[in-house]
């Protein structure tokens, strides 16, 4: 999982600089785990999160923000408690979700939010292929 400065935010999410709207930057919908070191239930989040990065690898990117390093990046999505986690897919607007969140409940929101255009896009094929 890369750890992201403002600089590499720019370039893989969303300049806000360049962009007053939101314009997602990256090949691959994401989530983005806003952390600190000191933050027990970031501890407690950070190995299921690992296990996802391998789990849906090629299919999205896990990225994580350590909010005392990065204090105006966190400060621009108004971060006031963590772990606050990011879901950024491709089209469409982002969707904040804060706590240490269970791994099916990050899988479902994987899933809803994140993948949910290619599960439209899986459907079609799978219609495509019954009607042959």
């Amino acid at each position: 999982m890369e750890h992201l400065t403002k600089q590499t935010f720019f370039e893989k999410v969303f300049n806000w600089e360049k962009n007053k709207e939101w314009k997602f930057e990256g090949e691959l919908p994401c989530i983005i785990d806003f952390y600190a070191d000191w933050c027990q239930p970031c501890k407690i989040v950070a190995p299921i999160l690992e296990e996802l990065a391998e789990e849906y690898k090629g299919k999205i990117n896990i990225y994580k923000v350590d909010t005392e390093a990065e204090v105006e990046l966190a400060g621009a999505f108004g971060i006031r408690s963590i772990p606050s986690m990011l879901f950024c897919p491709k089209d469409g607007q982002p969707q904040m979700a804060v706590g240490a969140l269970p791994k099916e409940t990050l899988i479902q929101a994987i899933n809803d939010v994140l993948l949910k255009d290619e599960k439209v896009e899986e459907s079609k094929e799978d219609k495509k292929e019954e009607s042959k």
